[in-house]
């Protein structure tokens, strides 16, 4: 039978630390898999099930939620279809639940291509591209976005990934995430307010260790160490680490005790790159508009130490 997911690109590449290896998914563009040298970088799930909890999927036009699932555009009040029904809320853009295709592929990389067409709420005409090219020391992710509407269009990416190092419980590893401010939100996880982090639980900078913490929490300010603005470490050390461009200003640090997993639900941890914050379609931070005919990229990307 075919997967949930549909079509599987499979990646291998030699590296210094032996085999890397990643599955992409057609559905929604996931990264299912990422390992080097037989250890999991990513929290893995199987070909036989659908998605659980957007694991490794890409976030466009938006990424986050919408309050209510409504903005504006030139004074008139969109709405879009609520994808969150227990928040009211318009989550994770329009593609979750599409097909890819196939644009480009080689041993060690694809591309994969979707449309998104004038739907409820969105009335513009996009092309979307993300590239996969697996590294010496884990994956670069390129998303291209380009409008094909009469119109600019307003958009903005993110990505979903959970992250591991190995069989190393999630629960014994130590997330930092090199942030200065941090989002206040309401109930329904939309952005009230922007504060330091200084002081408070959610200040990740020295580190805390992932079983200890239950939060989802948007980050700005971000203070990059050797390119990385947040990362995972083993008590041997071994580190996985997320890197982002200059077009990622922001991070969602979600850890969860209720992750999906062969009829049980575990412990996972996501570190999310995004261009934009929660609600960006209403409050317009850091929204980018591209002209028709244009197009908008942004990298980023997964870095072991092992």
């Amino acid at each position: 039978m075919r997967a949930p997911t549909g079509d599987q690109y499979t990646l291998t590449r030699q590296t210094p630390n032996g085999r890397a290896e990643a599955v992409i998914t057609e559905l929604a563009a996931s990264l299912r898999t990422l390992r080097i040298g037989g250890v999991n970088l990513t929290h893995p799930y199987p070909e036989s099930v659908p998605t659980p909890a957007g694991s490794g999927i890409v976030l466009v036009p938006w990424p986050n939620r919408v309050e209510g699932g409504v903005w504006e555009l030139d004074g008139k009040k969109l709405q879009l279809d609520l994808t969150e029904p227990s928040r009211s809320n318009a989550i994770h853009g329009l593609l979750r639940n599409t097909a890819y295709r196939l644009v480009d592929r080689d041993e060690g990389s694809v591309t994969l291509g979707a449309t998104i067409f004038p739907q409820h709420g969105y009335p513009f005409l996009l092309e979307t591209t993300v590239r996969y090219e697996l590294t010496d020391d884990g994956i670069a992710v390129t998303h291209q976005i380009r409008n094909d509407s009469a119109t600019a269009a307003p958009v903005a990416i993110g990505a979903h990934p959970y992250f591991a190092i190995g069989d190393t419980p999630t629960a014994d590893l130590t997330v930092t995430v090199r942030a200065a401010s941090r989002f206040v939100v309401s109930e329904r996880l939309i952005p009230t307010g922007e504060v330091p982090v200084d002081g408070t639980e959610q200040d990740l900078r020295s580190g805390a260790r992932v079983g200890d913490l239950d939060i989802d929490q948007a980050y700005s300010d971000l203070a990059p160490v050797d390119g990385s603005s947040a990362s995972l470490t083993a008590p041997d050390g071994r580190t996985v680490s997320l890197w982002q461009d200059e077009s990622f200003p922001y991070l969602q640090v979600f850890v969860t005790h209720v992750y999906p997993e062969a009829g049980q639900k575990v412990l996972a941890v996501a570190m999310e790159p995004m261009t934009a914050p929660a609600n960006a379609l209403a409050s317009g931070r850091t929204l980018r508009w591209v002209e028709p005919g244009e197009s908008f990229s942004a990298t980023w990307g997964i870095r072991a130490t092992l």
